[in-house]
């Protein structure tokens, strides 16, 4: 049996064949946004599905994201790469000082009166101006 032949060594990395992801970036990309960087560099340096965990997404969104063809809110995928890989914070009126992307994750929870706190956060995330869904609302109208 024949071992499958690369056409395209460029986009294997220097160790056992594992792809480069900046190089995937770029062809991809043309011109690369900071933040893409800074995910194919942290998937070079785990692995794809280590920074998918990282941010909160699957490996293969990553995957889709580094090639420039996410079908998802790429402006969501891009916080959560500020948030938990370039040091991103926020000023959130409940918490203080937290990361983007612990932001995001917050905004997500549902309400919950069993914890004053995730009360407060509910109530709070719903007129707060970090918030993706009042920005995405706001936009359309």
């Amino acid at each position: 049996m024949t071992q499958p032949v690369n056409l395209n060594p460029a986009l294997k990395g220097p160790s056992k064949g594992k792809p480069d992801f900046a190089v995937i970036a770029t062809a991809s990309w043309g011109t690369v946004p900071d933040w893409i960087l800074i995910l194919a560099e942290e998937a070079n340096r785990t692995t794809q599905t280590a920074a998918a965990a990282r941010i909160g997404y699957s490996g293969g969104a990553i995957s889709s994201v580094l090639r420039n063809s996410y079908q998802g809110d790429m402006g969501a995928v891009e916080q959560k790469v500020r948030g938990a890989l370039m040091g991103a914070t926020i000023e959130c009126p409940v918490i203080g000082e937290i990361g983007r992307d612990r932001c995001l994750d917050e905004q997500k929870k549902p309400f919950a009166a069993t914890s004053a706190l995730r009360t407060r956060l509910f109530h709070a995330c719903k007129t707060c101006t970090h918030n993706r869904q009042m920005k995405d609302r706001s936009h359309a109208e």
